[in-house]
């Protein structure tokens, strides 16, 4: 068949480009680690990490050390077996150890015998972290030999694999360093809160596992130990440690097949949300899947047959919903299954179902069996989802009242907010301020163009504390729905937003940080899908100004200060404090938190909403003094701080 012309450009036999080797995860990494963002980053570590969970899961390991250098590299060590060593019957002259470093799809768990069960796929995810490495130097002692390779520049052999002395007391294992590429990834810096999270997670899902943290870097230095002898019960129990337990009692049931496992533990709080985290081989399945499904599933049936067998349920009153039996449930459903089909190379969720029947057999019989030898706690679990649900259909009511007739027309807008003139969403923003005096200066700082201004009355509603028929009757959080224009909860519909960014513009003070705090778990839990998509911002305000000659310097903070008078120790101006926007004279605002071209916003993560989440669950009360930690936001991350 002739080529086809279309102008001066041809499209032929040549333009077909052929990717050999490790090529293929260098020109595309977001296929194989999501993102060069920070999460790909840390999935580098993820997946040697999951290699050697996989040993601990086939019985073979006990301890794994993770280390962060100072050189900026990472270390994995596992006391499992180690990488096969000998020669691979396909590929002459070259070790088993080297094809699972630089082909895709080479391993152990393609159907061998060497897994029952494993997380990832030993070669896919080794491969692709040498393929996103400068340098990746492999140790492996195994036959009482130990063995060394380095790899550098994406993935290349620097030599075959060589013995270089004997195993240290005779131990097995792998040891796999390596060094992210800072041509692929934005940032190469590891961030250790994050993987101390994942492996304190492992260590839970895998009873008795000893996982060992260091972090080596200057300043950082840091060494952590996991270790739970209880599992996943002990994963609930701390999950719920910062929450009132509706009861003491953490419920657990397991259930083994030929080839698949689930274990299940639970506990309710007295709290509003729920919170299901699921697990398939040790993989985080955070989308959910058939594990998930088939337990929601049969706990709605086992809680409803229990409450009609109890007579907790009327005859002639409607079965409980699912979502009314889980407001306040804390439950890990962990599972384990020879052949896990994951959707997508990142294993968010999770495709087999069988092991959906076999999660709702297990929930079936044995939380049936757990309600009925824990009469007082299932009668309590019934009470809290009875409540729920009188206090869902009171939500609705209140929903109905705070949804909007259109989303542009400026139907039902709140009073007291000053809109902007463009009805484009996309170039439009909203900022939160505090106070009507704040309001007005934000108001003259403003372009009035596409910046609107919604002023609130002090710190909204703690939502971790409230049902949703009491914040949606909060005239704060009316202000807050009605403005954006989206609706709220499960009616919140992203298309519909008024405003493309929501700017958390709060003082510079103690209080400001907890209103921040306070309104990123509004919309965390009520507009989900606003934070999921990166529309929620924070301006952070300065607290301090100061004149260096004739020019103005605005200090973000107490440390900033601290670092200006270490770099000007002869600066004799005073210092102003900014406390409160409404202190500050509209120049001053647009210079340094207005002005598009000038100001630094902190786009929210949903993971630093989480951490907002979390503060709040703790809080306990709305004022400044009676709560322990609040949350800090600059340019750069959200930190705890204490006050």
């Amino acid at each position: 068949m002739a080529e086809k012309t279309r102008g001066s450009s041809t499209y032929g036999a040549s333009d077909i480009t052929v990717l050999q080797g490790l090529e293929p995860v260098r020109v595309r990494p977001g296929m194989y680690i999501g993102s060069t963002g920070p999460a790909g980053l840390h999935h580098l570590v993820t997946e040697i990490v999951d290699n050697a969970v996989d040993e601990a899961m086939a019985g073979f390991c006990t301890r794994i050390d993770v280390t962060l250098r100072a050189d900026g590299s990472c270390r994995v060590v596992d006391d499992g077996r180690g990488i096969p060593v000998d020669e691979h019957p396909q590929y002459p002259g070259r070790s088993a150890a080297e094809i699972a470093l630089t082909m895709l799809h080479a391993g152990g768990k393609f159907g061998g015998a060497g897994y029952k069960v494993s997380g990832g796929l030993h070669g896919v995810g080794v491969s692709v972290v040498n393929a996103l490495s400068t340098e990746l130097h492999l140790e492996v002692d195994h036959g009482g030999q130990h063995y060394e390779m380095t790899f550098k520049d994406g993935g290349k052999p620097q030599g075959s694999l060589e013995v270089t002395g004997p195993a240290p007391r005779g131990r097995t294992g792998t040891t796999v360093t390596f060094t992210p590429d800072p041509s692929i990834f934005e940032d190469v810096e590891f961030r250790a809160q994050t993987v101390l999270e994942r492996l304190q997670i492992m260590a839970f899902l895998n009873r008795g596992l000893e996982i060992r943290f260091v972090d080596e870097r200057v300043g950082r230095q840091t060494k952590e130990i996991f270790k739970y002898n209880g599992g996943i019960v002990d994963y609930v129990r701390h999950l719920n440690n910062s929450k009132e337990s509706l009861f003491r009692r953490v419920g657990s049931y397991d259930q083994v097949e030929e080839r698949q496992e689930v274990e299940v533990a639970f506990q309710w709080n007295t709290g509003y949300y729920e919170s299901i985290y699921s697990f398939a081989n040790g993989i985080s399945t955070i989308e959910g899947g058939m594990h998930e499904e088939g337990f929601r599933k049969a706990l709605t049936n086992v809680v409803n047959r229990y409450a009609r067998k109890r007579n907790l349920l009327k005859e002639k009153e409607d079965n409980l919903k699912g979502e009314d039996i889980r407001e306040g449930l804390t439950a890990i459903v962990s599972v384990r299954l020879h052949e896990p089909q994951f959707e997508g190379q990142t294993k968010s969720k999770l495709g087999n179902v069988s092991i959906r029947s076999l999660v709702e057999r297990a929930t079936n019989d044995k939380l049936a069996e757990w309600l009925e030898e824990n009469p007082r706690e299932g009668g309590q679990v019934v009470a809290k989802a009875i409540q729920a649900s009188r206090a869902r259909m009171a939500a609705q009511g209140a929903r109905d009242l705070t949804r909007r007739k259109n989303a542009l027309d400026g139907a039902g807008l709140p009073g007291k907010l000053v809109d902007c003139s463009s009805n484009e969403p996309r170039e439009c923003e909203l900022f939160i301020v505090e106070g009507n005096s704040a309001g007005g200066s934000a108001k003259d700082a403003r372009n009035p163009r596409y910046q609107a201004i919604l002023p609130i009355r002090g710190k909204i509603l703690n939502v971790e504390k409230a049902r949703s028929d009491k914040i949606l009757k909060n005239t704060e959080i009316q202000a807050l729905v009605s403005a954006i224009g989206a609706g709220v909860e499960a009616e919140f519909d992203l298309a519909k937003i008024r405003y493309d960014k929501i700017i958390l513009l709060a003082d510079a003070d103690v209080d400001g940080s907890h209103i921040r705090t306070l309104l990123l778990t509004f919309f965390f839990r009520q507009m989900t899908e606003l934070v999921n998509n990166g529309h929620v911002y924070v301006a952070q305000p300065p607290l301090y100004s100061t004149l260096v000659g004739k020019e103005k310097v605005y200090l973000r903070d107490d440390a900033a200060k601290a670092s200006f008078l270490f770099d000007h120790p002869d600066h004799k101006n005073d210092f102003q404090r900014l406390k409160g926007l409404g202190e500050m004279d509209f120049d001053e605002l647009r210079d340094t938190t207005m002005d598009a071209t000038k100001r630094a916003l902190l786009q929210i993560t949903v993971e630093q909403a989480a951490l907002a989440d979390e503060v709040c669950s703790i809080l306990m009360g709305d004022d400044v003094p009676q709560r322990r930690h609040f949350i800090q936001t600059n340019a750069k991350d959200v930190r705890f701080l204490d006050i």
